[in-house]
């Protein structure tokens, strides 16, 4: 696909990217929680105030657990109060209520950019960008850049979402993609010019390389982790159906799963009915210690954008099971085990391989590191964001 073939931003035909002094931005997301895109926002924030930007992220409703992470860094954190998103109004006087205060947080979004004079605009995720472009334009924000996280399957036969994203996109003025896989899909789905869109994979920080002690797990079984939301499209169901097969054919492993969600109730249930050891531990901030206590790292997604998991796994020379879904492939194409989705025997065969053959583990997992190394730093992500930033403005 042209213009989304390079790891960085595409170039821009025109611009004068490095005649541009890049001094403020604004970044917007929902709220700051322990999702990847919340991750990624916070990253590029301190990256930018690291480098002498002014950067101030505003949060469309909850504040959210990783604003810790931003304490002392110098970014400005503004919350705008919107309260149609963080949860559904179900009763008439509850709906009036809401409307008033996203009205309310609109206004106060263009009030505060008129004030902060960004000379870019940087919004996440569906409510925030569809916000973001027309605000931007109220605020005669000069560049307008929307981020597209996951591939856009929540909208296929949903006219008034696509309609309303259409207008929103046909207001900003460019579209940062975090895998390959989610521009060509934005490409087809929204009918983007190939020249308005680029991929910048997401970043990770040096910490997230290093090493660190394992975390205490009672087993003497080989241990299988999976970091991801216990939610449906996340395909849990048939990791427990994988992990019950290889029980069947005497490969009995203990499998942790770090998140939370719906999902929960049924998948204990499904566990508890398949006989096989599992560790629910909901939501953790220690997530590093577990990865250096596994033995082999699974994603078993239905459908994916750019996964935060599977990148940290590979940051620390984990071997990796996943499927072959969204951006998955471009992180693991010969340095991992890629499988197709809602398939629980093609799960457990490449279970079982890394968990009996230690020789191949080992190889694709410091294949991976390596190339997450080269490929995926947190300064590599900023520097590319700065680039595309500078670009822009040499345009307009």
């Amino acid at each position: 696909m042209t213009g989304c073939r390079e790891t960085g931003a595409v170039p821009i035909p025109g611009s004068t990217a490095d005649e541009v002094e890049l001094s403020r931005v604004c970044l917007m997301i929902g709220q700051l929680g322990l999702g990847g895109a919340e991750k990624q926002v916070a990253m590029l924030a301190r990256g930018l105030v690291a480098r002498g930007i002014e950067t101030t992220l505003f949060l469309l409703s909850d504040r959210g657990p990783r604003i810790a992470e931003l304490s002392g860094s110098g970014v400005k954190v503004i919350g705008l109060g919107c309260r149609g998103i963080s949860r559904p109004w179900v009763d008439l006087e509850g709906a009036v209520k809401g409307t008033i205060a996203d009205v309310k947080a609109y206004a106060r979004l263009v009030a505060h950019l008129r004030r902060a004079r960004p000379q870019v605009l940087h919004a996440y995720l569906f409510h925030c960008y569809i916000a973001a472009a027309p605000a931007a334009r109220l605020a005669r924000v000069p560049v307008c850049v929307a981020g597209r996280r996951s591939l856009g399957t929540f909208k296929e036969g949903r006219r008034v979402q696509l309609a309303v994203e259409r207008v929103a996109t046909g207001m900003t003025d460019f579209v940062v993609a975090n895998a390959h896989a989610v521009a060509e899909d934005a490409l087809r789905q929204e009918g983007l010019p190939q020249d308005k869109i680029a991929v910048i994979y997401n970043g990770m920080e040096a910490q997230d390389f290093r090493a660190v002690a394992p975390a205490h797990l009672t087993t003497d079984l080989p241990v299988v982790l999976c970091v991801a939301n216990l939610r449906t499209y996340k395909g849990h169901q048939y990791l427990l159906d994988a992990v019950c097969r290889l029980q069947q054919r005497g490969q009995r492993c203990t499998l942790v799963l770090i998140g939370e969600g719906p999902q929960r109730p049924d998948l204990e249930q499904q566990a508890e009915r398949l006989g096989i050891d599992v560790r629910f531990l909901g939501h953790r901030t220690d997530v590093a210690a577990f990865l250096a206590r596994a033995d082999v790292v699974v994603l078993p997604s239905l459908e994916e954008g750019l996964s935060n998991a599977v990148m940290e796994a590979m940051a620390v020379g984990r071997p990796v099971v996943a499927t072959a879904v969204g951006g998955t492939p471009e992180l693991l194409r010969d340095r991992g085990v890629l499988v197709p989705p809602a398939d629980a025997e093609a799960l457990a065969e490449g279970l079982h391989w890394l968990l009996t053959d230690h020789t191949a583990a080992a190889r694709l997992g410091k294949a991976a590191r390596v190339w997450a190394l080269e490929h995926l730093s947190a300064d590599t992500m900023v520097e590319r964001h700065i680039s595309l930033y500078r670009k822009l403005l040499g345009r307009r």
